[in-house]
């Protein structure tokens, strides 16, 4: 089973959120339904712009534990060292 730490945004300069799951477009899926009343759905955080993906499940709360700690600007380089565009991937990995 995979595991994966992801990052969503309302926008390129909105509010965003580091999450983790085993099943990313569920997921996703239910941050963009708005399925449950919660931070992404009061702020409208629904576009995958950033995931790593772990063979075990310690490694990536480990990594998702990290994140949150991390500066803002931080987040924002690592986002954009492979997605300049914040373009959202939620179609990409629905294939």
């Amino acid at each position: 089973m995979s595991y994966y730490v992801y990052i969503l945004a309302s926008r390129r300069d909105g509010a965003i959120y580091v999450g983790i799951t085993n099943d990313l477009v569920r997921r996703v899926y239910e941050h963009r339904m708005k399925a449950v009343r919660s931070f992404t759905s009061k702020y409208n955080i629904t576009q995958l712009v950033w995931f790593e993906i772990y063979d075990d499940p310690i490694s990536a709360i480990s990594r998702e534990k990290e994140l949150k700690k991390w500066k803002r600007s931080w987040k924002t380089q690592l986002i954009e060292a492979t997605n300049p565009e914040w373009n959202d991937l939620y179609e990409s990995i629905c294939v």
